[in-house]
């Protein structure tokens, strides 16, 4: 539970935290766009320019002071789909190229099957051991396909031909980069925003849909409560856990049927604890006279300063200067 970033606030007071938060989520959005924008190719400048983006992104989380240990752990509940789409862009074929490596006989008989599954055995066995699970399970994903360049054809079921293009390499390298700058772009507006400041943001870029009669203000609590209470509910799930196991229960060695059973009894409780603060939240905000639609004053009154316009201007920037890049791949 603790690999779940999104929503935690980190208060360093470093200038990130101090720039306006309305100039924070326009940044935000301008960066997404950059990163989209760039086309998905085995060009070498694109792959330069996603890699800067993504350089980028961790060079302001270092100016933010945020751990990057923080921002990588963020990054495990992905790893399965970060594998999953590198390998599926590495097998990218392309008969009218040569291939940069193979191409590779893959067996897949009664033996490759049978050290398949000892292997996962293995595997499931050991990763309790390792420190660097990451890494780990790329690895073990690797052994899968080496198991089967290696088998023997005794009782083959079928095989395959897996040649490896350069075009399969970059794209999976592109795609790769691609989803970790998203990651952090997003992760660094929660890490530096507080909730009251991501409300009051949305709140006042939302302002105009006011005109149609639409409910700003709802939208706006709504999305800063959510993102507010998904470390909460985290933190209260670890809770339940851990009282769990020292009672004996094993969420993580036991067998799917009682997983299942595990789940549902992990499940009950979280939503009577959501609940009951969901209620408790209700009650303290009528307390302080909070009504929905009412005008509301503000303590904090936010001033768009020149460091604000710097930050708009370098989004822009990077924005324009993507763009004219696009022109050329």
């Amino acid at each position: 539970m603790n690999n779940i970033t999104i929503g935690q606030y980190i208060p360093t007071n470093s200038w990130l935290h101090r720039i306006d938060p309305r100039i924070k989520i326009i940044a935000l959005v301008i960066l997404l766009a950059t990163v989209f924008i760039v086309p998905l190719s085995s060009d070498l400048l694109s792959i330069i320019t996603i890699s800067s983006l993504m350089i980028g992104a961790f060079v302001l989380t270092i100016s933010a002071k945020i751990p990057i240990g923080k921002v990588l752990r963020g990054l495990r509940p992905i790893v399965f789909l970060l594998t999953f789409t590198f390998f599926i862009q590495l097998l990218y074929t392309d008969s009218s190229v040569p291939p940069l490596f193979g191409p590779f006989r893959m067996s897949v008989s009664v033996v490759s099957v049978l050290a398949i599954l000892i292997f996962l055995v293995f595997y499931h066995w050991s990763k309790k051991y390792v420190k660097f699970r990451m890494l780990y399970f790329v690895l073990a994903v690797l052994v899968f396909f080496f198991i089967q360049a290696v088998s023997p054809v005794f009782l083959e079921i079928f095989s395959y031909q897996l040649p490896i293009h350069e075009e399969g390499l970059l794209r999976s390298a592109f795609i790769f980069l691609r989803i970790v700058s998203i990651i952090v772009f997003t992760s660094l507006l929660t890490f530096t925003t507080m909730t009251t400041e991501l409300n009051y943001g949305i709140e006042s870029l939302l302002k105009p849909l006011k005109i149609i009669r639409f409910p700003v203000d709802m939208i706006a609590m709504m999305l800063s409560l959510t993102l507010r209470y998904i470390p909460t509910l985290l933190q209260e799930t670890e809770k339940i856990m851990k009282a769990q196991a020292s009672r004996g229960v094993d969420f993580k060695e036991s067998k799917t049927k009682d997983k299942v059973i595990q789940i549902v009894s992990l499940l009950i409780p979280i939503f009577v604890i959501s609940f009951k603060r969901a209620e408790d939240l209700g009650n303290a905000m009528e307390v302080r006279g909070y009504v929905i639609g009412d005008k509301r004053t503000k303590i904090d009154v936010y001033h768009v300063g020149l460091a604000d316009y710097l930050t708009l201007l370098a989004s822009v920037i990077i924005l324009v200067g993507t763009i004219m890049l696009r022109s050329y791949l």
